[in-house]
Formats: structure tokens, C-alpha cells, sequence
């Protein structure tokens, strides 16, 4: 019997009690041409659960990115094993994980948080232990103050905002309403923009904020319409909220221009939002626009590689969330391949010793003061237009 036959049974179990948190997500063996004990990657990512949006397409391409390393021969001669856990969404399961790829899967490595509650939850475990932690969670939190052992891939909110602002700057946009989520992300990156906000000569004349559960945002909207002098309207925002804040817009016919953030930048919002999302703009990642990308970009052939090799799998389009595993999971075995060492302090000094990766995310630099490694320059301004994604010329 092949491994993946031997491994349907616990595959099935897994899903089945991940509520109960009792075994790993899943387990990749070993190729069996490679006999050396496995070096040990440890992930949790929110796989099932009301983020397994993000997560599910995070644990499918960590899974698949292994497959295909331990096909190639692995690392330093031997097999490399993904230890891969589902939280459900859950951060106190997520810590119990992290406690669990430590102590008793003995990982050297770990890449994963899907949210930035849960990588919270997961980092003094990490740091006390002093191994690398490749976050996937968008907090600016994560990363400043800097921490010895914790990166992450996606852009931060700070960053999300730098660059809305530097589009509405050229634009001729000097004063703007707000209307922001007030889960984890959106109260964070609401935060992060006022604090930005004024070194682009940009005034928020107008602050709105709406629950996790809302089903209607047209109060706060009507707020914002009747407020004298707004040219342009932010929404800093994750999950179903912005579609809806796009189509109580639309409802009531507000023709100003409409942001949004990264934290919407994957084509189940186009689906929700529908014809609404019509003119929309945001910053997001190359992932979403491999094909418009022009030829000498030296992303374009890492993001059509990662496209290729993911939709063929599984059949699935890319989403930005997915991309942020695959930069992850490249970065910590290409730290191990540089070290010539699986020993995590090792690990984790070429982790902050590299330089100019291209990602399918942006081209990362890490330093010792910079444990992101990405600047404006890595997010594109896209304008959704006929359903789909546009690039703006000026980004491209």
C-alpha cells in the first residue's frame, strides 16, 4: 500500500476530531530513498474554523512544497518532515500546539500562524525555546519590537496603509472617511493609519466602525456620505465585512472611490461583493496579477511557478494567504540549506542574514532591525474591473 493510501484513514480522523485537537492536521512522511532522520518543520495554521479561508490554502501548499522538496532529496541529505497542526481558529489551541511542537515533536522550525491572535498566543513559546518562527499573520505586532527568533511573510497593516495613502496622495485625495472592522485586524490597521495618516497630508474627517457580526453598515455609511469635504473612503477591514461595507455602498450610490485592504485580497471577495467591488482599489501582493506582470519583473517566473505547481495540485486558484506559506516554508529551507545546519540558532542567523529573496509576496531583506523585510515597493495597487483584477499601470 502507498503512503497516501496508509495515511487516507488518519487524514479522515484528523478532520474529524480537529475540533478536539487530538492528532496533527497531517504528517508528511519521508521519501523513502532518503534514510537520515527527518529534519522537523513544525506549523500551525487555522486549516478549519471561520479562518480556514486563509489557513486551508496556507496547510495545502506547506504539504505540497515538502512533497516536492523530499522528491528532490530533501535537505542536507535528508528527508524533511512537516509537522502540521489545525487550530480551528482557536489561539489558546494554538499555543497548546506550539507547546507540543516543542516539546514533544522537537522541531527546528516553525512556520506558521494564520492569525495574529494566534501567532501572539504562539511566540513566547517559540522565543523561550529559541526557535525560528516564520509567522503568516499580518500584526505589525509581530515584528516590532523585533524579536531574536520571529519573522513573518505578509505585509504588515503599517505597510498596507503607507501605500494606500501614497496612491491617494497622487491622486489628489487630502481628505478621506474611515470606516474600519473592529476584529484584530481592523482595529489594528485603523490604529496604523492614523498614526500614518498625516505625514501624506491627509485628514480623516470622518471615523466609523462596525462589529464582526453586522449584517449592515448603511448608519455608518450615511455618516460618512453626509459628512461635507469627504473625497475618498478607506475601509480597514478582514473577512465578510468589507463586502458587505462594498455593497451597502453601492446601495447607497456613493461614487467616491472605495480602498480596501490586503486583508480582502483574494477573489472570494470579488465573489461576495459582487458587481459592487466594481472600481474598487487595493494593495495587495504579485501573486494576484502573475499574468500582468511585466516580463523583467523578477517575480513573475516565481509566482507562475507557484501558481502552476498549486492550482495543478489542487485544483484551486492561489490566494495571496496561500503565497504567504510558500515564502515561509522557501525561507526557513533555504536558512537550513545556507547553514549548512539544522540547529536552530544557526537556522535562525541565516534567517536574518538573507538578502534580496524573491518571493511570491515581494523581495524580502531581513536585518537585524527588520525582521519583515519588505517595503511599499512589495504590494501592487490593483483596481478590480469586470470581475477581476487589474493591475495599476504604475505598479506594474
Amino acid at each position: 500500500m502507498d503512503t497516501t493510501a496508509r495515511l487516507r484513514p488518519v487524514l479522515r480522523a484528523a478532520l474529524a476530531f480537529a475540533s478536539l485537537a487530538l492528532a496533527p492536521f497531517a504528517s508528511l512522511a519521508a521519501a523513502p530513498a532518503l534514510a537520515e532522520d527527518p529534519i522537523k518543520i513544525g506549523s500551525v495554521v487555522s486549516a478549519t474554523g471561520p479562518s480556514a479561508f486563509l489557513g486551508d490554502p496556507e496547510a495545502k501548499t506547506l504539504k505540497l512544497y515538502v512533497e516536492e522538496l523530499n522528491k528532490k532529496g530533501g535537505l542536507l541529505g535528508r528527508p524533511v518532515e512537516l509537522v502540521l497542526y489545525d487550530d480551528g481558529g482557536d489561539a489558546n489551541k494554538a499555543r497548546t500546539f506550539a507547546t507540543r511542537l516543542v516539546e514533544d515533536d522537537k522541531v527546528v522550525a516553525m512556520v506558521g500562524g494564520t492569525s495574529t491572535g494566534a501567532t501572539m498566543a504562539m511566540i513566547p513559546v517559540f522565543e523561550e525555546a529559541g526557535i525560528p518562527f516564520v509567522s503568516l499573520a499580518g500584526g505589525i505586532e509581530i515584528i516590532e519590537p523585533v524579536r531574536a527568533f520571529v519573522f513573518k511573510t505578509p505585509h504588515t497593516d503599517k505597510t498596507a496603509c503607507q501605500k494606500i495613502f501614497e496612491d491617494m496622495k497622487a491622486r489628489g485625495i487630502t481628505k478621506i472617511g474611515m470606516i474600519s472592522g473592529t476584529d484584530g485586524f481592523g482595529k489594528s490597521m485603523r490604529n496604523q493609519c492614523l498614526k500614518v495618516v498625516g505625514g501624506y497630508n491627509i485628514t480623516v474627517l470622518a471615523d466609523e466602525t462596525y462589529g464582526a457580526t453586522d449584517s449592515d453598515m448603511t448608519p455608518q455609511l450615511n455618516k460618512i456620505k453626509n459628512t461635507a469635504g469627504v473625497e475618498a473612503v478607506l475601509n480597514p477591514g478582514f473577512g465578510q465585512g468589507p463586502a458587505i461595507v462594498t455593497r451597502n455602498y453601492a446601495q447607497l450610490g456613493l461614487k467616491l472611490p472605495l480602498y480596501q485592504s490586503h486583508g480582502v485580497a483574494s477573489k472570494s471577495f470579488i465573489e461576495l461583493a459582487g458587481p459592487a467591488a466594481e472600481g474598487v482599489r487595493l494593495p495587495a501582493p504579485a501573486i494576484l496579477v502573475g499574468d500582468k506582470l511585466a516580463a523583467e519583473d523578477p517575480q513573475k517566473a516565481v509566482v507562475a511557478g507557484y501558481k502552476a505547481s498549486y492550482e495543478k495540485a489542487t485544483g484551486q486558484s492561489v490566494s495571496t494567504f496561500g503565497g504567504y506559506g510558500f515564502d515561509g516554508i522557501q525561507l526557513v529551507t533555504q536558512a537550513i540549506d545556507k547553514a549548512k545546519s539544522a540547529e536552530p540558532k544557526k537556522i535562525r542567523d541565516a534567517l536574518e542574514a538573507t538578502k534580496s529573496y524573491v518571493g511570491v509576496t515581494g523581495v524580502y531583506s531581513f536585518s537585524p532591525t527588520d525582521h519583515l523585510g519588505l517595503g511599499t515597493d512589495s504590494f501592487r495597487m490593483l483596481e478590480i474591473r469586470g470581475g477581476d483584477w487589474t493591475l495599476d499601470a504604475a505598479t506594474r
